[in-house]
């Protein structure tokens, strides 16, 4: 009972925190937005102290059910693991417990996030990790799907379904999220959890506050025949079937060992932590090792608590006026971040790289940065579309503090950036045509068409912006008729202004 209770759970939590990433519409993020929030990196960026509190809380009394039911890329190796097991069955075994490895891992993780190294720590991050592989693999093959359900829903004249475009945001992010995928999937399915015991920093941290729970699966020796039937079952490594111990740092409450043991020996009961000396069959002893666990704890709650304290088909416009060709993105010497990051340092520094916001954007703006100083987390362009100031999904989804949510009124008054004018690329300016797109379509009004020479009313018209006014939309940028490069871009604000 308690397994399928735990499997029902993890399957509706993995589920809909997945259908968060896939959803185009925006419509779940309303209903079920605050999955993401109760992921432990995003409320530690975001200093929500209640969910990270209550995370422990729930560690100290079950054990790691948070990594079985809650943490999406858990779940999804346990789904791995039950695929691999079908290959083969009772193919997992002991292995001793890599603590130098796991808290050098944990320990390198907080210090890096306490040096705002965001980029290189999400790399780890099993939220992070988890969102990107929903976002650039399972994302694309569910738009398909819809296209294909949209096609035949067109001509039965239904509006069930409608198309979208399917592209791959960022080349080099899709590879590194298909390597991650790969390995995650074939380490699952032939060596259970190992990402969550050696790599996985927030594994790491809980597994800790899991060793001195109060429920616990417990090996009764008298019964158990160290048949290791429950150890070759364990898809987290954690069970020693000859000394018959359960390492509790590396136990994500699965139950599994429960329902393996025929025998009975196996129950999950009030557990009194005490230092365990169990002689194995060969003479040998496991020794008590508290004192060490105890270091490496307060070393790295100390870490963490210090981070916390601390803390798109392209849409071209052409206008009829020049050949149709690829728009580039502008060299931007800062980069744009959406309304509600207030600041480049705030954003770079709470961003766990999960590309909800990419995925929740309906205007192809957002992005993830392919740049190594911010590797993986979003950043704005206007190729394929501008920033609407009554959209404010982006904020309304992320669960990390790096957008704050934000009003459309808000929105439209927030300066992120502001219009920059390369007269050389200009089809007006250089006489190809009349245009002026972009003072047409500003919705701000910080655009104004006049003469290049204010003394010759035979001069081209060219676009004046007044930077009081421009809110960094990208709207002219957007529709600039200019290939490849606009005549007009946004340059982005270091620390966003109220205008």
């Amino acid at each position: 009972m308690l397994k399928k209770l735990r499997i029902t759970l993890a399957v509706i939590f993995s589920l809909l925190i997945t259908l968060l990433f896939l959803d185009f519409t925006g419509t779940l993020h309303a209903w079920f937005g605050w999955m993401a929030k109760l992921q432990f990196l995003p409320a530690l960026l975001a200093s929500n102290f209640i969910v990270v509190a209550a995370i422990v809380v729930i560690t100290l009394i079950f054990g790691r059910i948070y990594c079985s039911v809650i943490c999406p890329l858990g779940v999804y190796q346990d789904g791995t693991s039950w695929i691999g097991e079908k290959i083969r069955k009772n193919h997992f075994r002991y292995r001793k417990n890599r603590k130098w490895l796991r808290y050098s891992i944990a320990i390198v993780f907080a210090v890096l996030l306490f040096l705002g190294l965001n980029w290189i720590a999400i790399l780890i991050a099993p939220y992070s990790i988890y969102g990107r592989i929903a976002s650039n693999i399972f994302a694309p093959v569910y738009q398909s799907i819809n296209n294909i359900f949209a096609y035949f829903a067109e001509r039965w004249s239904s509006y069930a379904f409608y198309h979208v475009d399917v592209y791959i945001k960022s080349l080099p992010i899709f590879i590194i999220s298909l390597v991650y995928f790969i390995g995650i999937t074939l380490s699952g399915m032939f060596f259970g959890r190992g990402y969550c015991n050696n790599v996985c920093p927030v594994g790491t941290v809980l597994g800790i506050f899991a060793k001195y729970s109060l429920l616990k699966p417990h090996i009764d020796a008298e019964k158990c025949k160290s048949c290791g039937l429950c150890e070759k079952n364990c898809r987290c490594s954690a069970i020693d079937s000859e000394s018959k111990t359960i390492d509790y740092s590396k136990c994500v409450t699965c139950f599994n060992c429960i329902g393996k043991c025929n025998r009975g020996a196996i129950s999950y009961r009030l557990v009194k932590s005490e230092k365990l000396k169990v002689k194995r069959e060969d003479g040998g002893e496991i020794k008590d090792e508290g004192s060490t666990s105890r270091k490496m704890f307060l070393a790295t709650i100390a870490g963490l608590a210090t981070v916390s304290a601390v803390k798109a088909q392209e849409k071209i416009v052409d206008g009829g006026l020049a050949i149709i060709e690829d728009k580039k993105a502008p060299k931007r010497n800062t980069p744009l971040k959406p309304a509600g990051s207030q600041s480049l340092k705030n954003f770079t520094s709470s961003c766990t790289g999960c590309q909800l916001c990419v995925q929740s954007c309906e205007n192809h703006v957002l992005r993830p940065s392919t740049k190594l100083e911010n590797l993986m987390q979003p950043e704005m362009s206007y190729e394929r579309g501008y920033c609407r100031p009554e959209c404010t999904a982006c904020s309304e989804v992320c669960p990390a503090g790096a957008i704050r949510k934000v009003s459309r009124e808000e929105k439209s008054s927030i300066q992120i950036g502001h219009a920059v004018f390369i007269a050389k690329n200009c089809v007006s300016f250089n006489g190809e045509a009349e245009c002026g797109n972009c003072a047409r379509r500003c919705p701000s009004g910080a655009i104004t068409m006049m003469h290049s020479d204010s003394d010759d009313e035979s001069s081209p018209m060219v676009p004046i912006v007044n930077q009081e006014r421009c809110i960094g939309c990208g709207a002219c940028e957007h529709v600039c008729p200019a290939r490849p490069f606009s005549a007009i871009y946004v340059e982005g604000n270091e620390v966003h202004r109220t205008i």
